[in-house]
Formats: structure tokens, C-alpha cells, sequence
């Protein structure tokens, strides 16, 4: 079974081995299966009408993922439960809870977009807990729906209530998850896709063919494909290794290997550094950050990746990996240009070492963007100063959109560094910004604008320190009810 990719469906095992690389999930769903529930919107992963739900073993637990099909590639279901919306229904017919829901509210129009609001919801509820307004808005920020409108969607999310049948069958699906999990590297179509079962595998694969590329979930590198008809040549598909999905936090620093994906990662920053939660909350879509990984996000080498400024203020650094050896970095020295990076041929990042938070340190993020959800950084932040005495005594400002690269800004950190954070203080290391960048301008926003905001938000930072500002948030909502 090794030249196979094996995944559940319907309960059944089902057994793939003679596919296109880069055949994506939603062509194999409608054009080989015949299940047109899934519906073809963007083909970007933007809008949602392709959204399916794969059940995975996450730390010895089976957890459901709402994912877009349109650019996720067909390997990406190796040792997953695949579910799509024509599994839903009962056997004798009867309407997944979910889907009644939206038929009583009256949760759809033309219905196009509707089977991946469906998705996203039955998602939502297949992990429990208090079905609340801002779950529900976080859990569709990426389905448009263009002609009901969301109200009566919300309403329906409300209404949906615990999950009383989950698709799965609990212990047996675990059981059937585990006995297909990859155990051997494995090659699709001619050893033009293959399936490392292990970090070593990976790094004796890389060895021997230092010019393939590295795919996981397929949120950027997938666009190549959908759009720009790109031949992507020999691909690796990393997403089922298991040892680069742990995370262990041990002498000071949480350790994330390069796999671990946005979403898992950000549960488990966002319970360590609340302020990274809702930046993660906005890092594209809920069925984005469930396909990305955290070390593809990195080694795509983005100057406007939302996650690097983060980390890079925190002082986190990366393992890479070249054969049996590793080399550990900065993670800000491994952004050289832009979109050129320190990999060198057959080397990867193996995990990305995050310190973990100190009584002394004062933290924020902050991201500018035209829209709150799904949109791409003008200007993205992350601050982290060590204070002792009333004083700064180390400062990380790092900065996103401002550059070619995630950057520091250094001459802002020197004019923080050996005094106290005041308003004077904050005032004199936003005017130090101008000597560390010098941004453009595109259709996000100008450069003046940019720089303006940059020194703002250390403004910001200082008074939040003095004067805390919480976000207004919409916690209850009950239909006819009080918001």
C-alpha cells in the first residue's frame, strides 16, 4: 500500500494510486466521483463553496477540519476521513441537523454557496462546545454568500445546537484512522508525487532530489496550479509526518515542528499569548488555517505573511535540516530577499522554536488591513520588550509589508532600549522608524500611510500599557434577542 494514498470515506477505506500530482480534491470529487455537492466558486480558496471537512487523528484525538477542496491536492487525504455535504443526510433521508437548520431559517437562496456553509457548520459543531456568535462569524468568515445575506445563517448556526450524531463512529473511526496512517514512504504516478513517512525520510528524499518542492496544504503553491497553470515538477507531500507535527514546550520555549498547521498552532500560542489569538483569528480563513502549515508559511518567504513579525519579535528561531544535520537560526536572519530565503538545496525546516511568555516582557500584535477578515496585511506588527526597573532593556519591533522581508526595526529598538516606555518614549521611536524602512506603495496603501501607521501602533503599544483597550466584541446573540 505504499504507492497508494488511503483515506475513509463512508466508512469504507477507500485506495487511490493513479493520479495527476497536482489533481485537486474538488476535480477528483466532481469530475471521478460524481459528487457535485461541492460546488466550483473562485477555485482560490476564497470562497468557499468548494468547503469539505476532513476528520484527522490530532494528539490521539479525532478532530474535524472544514478545508477548501479547490486547491487542496489529492494527496493531502493520506490517512484522513474525507466528508462531503452528500454524507450528511441519514440513511432513510432525514437532514443532518445542520442542514434542517438552514431549511427552517430559511438559511438559503439560490443555493449555490450553501453546501459549503453547510460544511463549515457541520464542522463547527462537530467540535463541540456553546455554539456563540463569534465562533459562528469566525467559522464562516470564509463562505461568501451573496444573495441571502447572513442573518438567517447565523440564525441557523444558533439554532443547529450540539452535535447529536456526529458522522464519524467515534472509536472505531479512530481505530480505522490509525491502521492507515503512513508507515512507509510511498510514490504516486511514477514517483512524480512522493510520501515520506518520516522527518528522516524526508531529509534522505531532499538529498536525492534537492529540486523538489515541498507541499503540505497547498494554500499559495496551489494557486500556481488553479490559476497560473503551473508544472510544479517532482513534489513531496509533508503534510502526514507525523514527528513534524508535534509540539513540545520544554526549557523555555515552545517547539512547533514545520508541519503543525496555522490552526493547531494557533490554539496552542493563542493559550500562551492571548493577543496572538485574535491575530490568528484573522490569518486568512478558518478552512485556510486549517490547511496551511506554520513552516510553509514561513518558507514561502513572504514579506506580508502575517505569522513572521510575530514570532520574529518574540525571538523565536528555526532548526533547518539537511541530512542528518541541523543548523539553528534567527528566524529573522532567514529571510536573505525577497522571496529568497537561507535553505540551501535539500535542506528544510524541520520546527520553529517560539520562547515561551516571562513576567517581564511586554507583548503586542497588530494588523492593519482594508477589511477585517481575509485580507491581506497593509502593515502587520509585533512588539516585544523586556523591562526591568521601570525600564526597556531589550526591544524586538518587527514589522511586515514594510520591506521586501519580515524586518526589525532597529533604530525604533535603540531609541526604546535604557529608558522607561512613556508616551515620549513611544513618540521618539515611531519618528526612528523612518531610517529603518522606506515602504512602497501598492493598491494596500501608500507608503506615507504605511509609515504613519507603523509609528502609531508603537503609540498604540505604549498607551495600551497605561490605558488597556478592549475590543468591542458581540458576545450573545439570540435570535429576536438582545446583541
Amino acid at each position: 500500500m505504499a504507492d497508494q494514498i488511503r483515506f475513509l470515506h463512508r466508512g469504507q477505506v477507500q485506495h487511490l494510486g493513479d493520479f495527476p500530482p497536482t489533481r485537486t480534491l474538488l476535480d477528483h470529487l466532481r469530475e471521478d466521483r460524481g459528487l457535485c455537492g461541492t460546488k466550483e466558486g473562485c477555485n482560490e480558496g476564497d470562497c468557499g463553496a468548494c468547503t469539505v471537512v476532513l476528520g484527522g487523528l490530532e494528539e490521539g484525538r479525532l478532530r474535524y477540519r472544514a478545508v477548501n477542496a479547490c486547491i487542496l491536492f489529492l494527496s493531502a487525504l493520506d490517512g484522513k476521513e474525507l466528508v462531503t455535504v452528500e454524507d450528511l443526510a441519514g440513511p432513510d433521508g432525514a437532514l443532518h441537523p445542520v442542514q434542517q437548520a438552514m431549511v427552517d431559517c430559511h438559511g438559503s437562496q439560490c443555493g449555490f454557496c450553501t453546501p459549503g456553509i453547510v460544511m463549515s457548520l457541520f464542522a463547527l459543531q462537530a467540535e463541540g462546545g456553546a455554539v456563540e456568535r463569534q465562533r459562528v462569524d469566525t467559522a464562516l468568515a470564509g463562505n461568501l454568500c451573496r444573495c441571502t445575506g447572513y442573518r438567517p445563517i447565523i440564525e441557523a448556526a444558533c439554532r443547529m445546537g450540539a452535535d447529536p450524531a456526529p458522522v464519524g463512529k467515534g472509536a472505531a473511526t479512530e481505530e480505522l484512522l490509525r491502521s492507515i496512517q503512513r508507515r512507509e514512504t510511498g510514490q504516486i504516478k511514477d514517483g512524480k508525487v512522493l510520501l515520506p513517512a518520516s522527518a528522516d525520510d524526508l531529509a534522505a528524499l531532499l538529498l536525492r532530489h534537492p529540486e523538489a518542492r515541498l507541499v503540505a496544504g497547498g494554500t499559495d503553491v496551489g494557486l500556481w496550479v488553479t490559476k497560473q497553470f503551473r508544472d510544479l515538477g517532482l513534489l513531496i507531500h509533508v503534510g502526514g509526518i507525523a514527528d513534524l507535527q508535534r509540539m513540545d514546550a520544554a526549557d523555555g520555549r515552545l517547539t512547533i515542528g514545520s508541519a503543525v498547521t496555522v490552526a493547531r498552532a494557533a490554539e496552542r500560542l493563542g493559550g500562551l499569548y492571548p493577543e496572538m489569538a485574535e491575530l490568528f483569528r484573522r490569518y486568512g480563513s478558518a478552512q485556510v488555517r486549517n490547511s496551511a502549515t506554520l513552516g510553509g508559511n514561513i518558507a514561502n518567504g513572504s514579506p506580508i505573511g502575517d505569522s513572521m513579525p510575530v514570532l520574529i519579535a518574540l525571538g523565536s528561531r528555526l532548526v533547518l535540516r539537511r541530512g542528518d544535520d541541523r543548523r539553528e537560526m534567527p528566524l529573522e536572519d532567514f529571510f536573505l530577499a525577497y522571496r529568497r530565503t537561507a535553505l540551501t538545496a535539500g535542506e528544510f525546516i524541520e520546527a520553529i522554536r517560539v520562547p515561551l511568555p516571562r513576567p517581564d516582557r511586554l507583548f503586542a500584535c497588530y494588523k492593519i488591513s482594508k477589511r477585517f477578515d481575509q485580507d491581506i496585511s497593509a502593515v502587520m506588527a509585533g512588539f516585544c520588550l523586556d523591562m526591568a526597573g521601570g525600564k526597556v532593556v531589550a526591544a524586538r519591533l518587527a514589522f511586515g509589508g514594510m520591506a521586501g522581508t519580515p524586518q526589525r526595526a532597529r533604530a525604533a529598538e535603540a531609541a526604546l532600549t535604557g529608558r522607561p516606555f512613556d508616551a515620549e518614549t513611544a513618540r521618539d521611536a515611531a519618528a526612528a522608524l523612518a531610517q529603518d524602512f522606506q515602504p512602497l506603495s501598492d493598491m494596500r496603501a501608500s507608503a506615507a500611510y504605511r509609515l504613519a501607521v507603523a509609528g502609531n501602533l508603537i503609540v498604540k503599544f505604549q498607551l495600551a500599557q497605561t490605558m488597556p483597550l478592549g475590543a468591542v466584541r458581540v458576545t450573545n446573540f439570540a435570535p429576536g434577542g438582545e446583541v
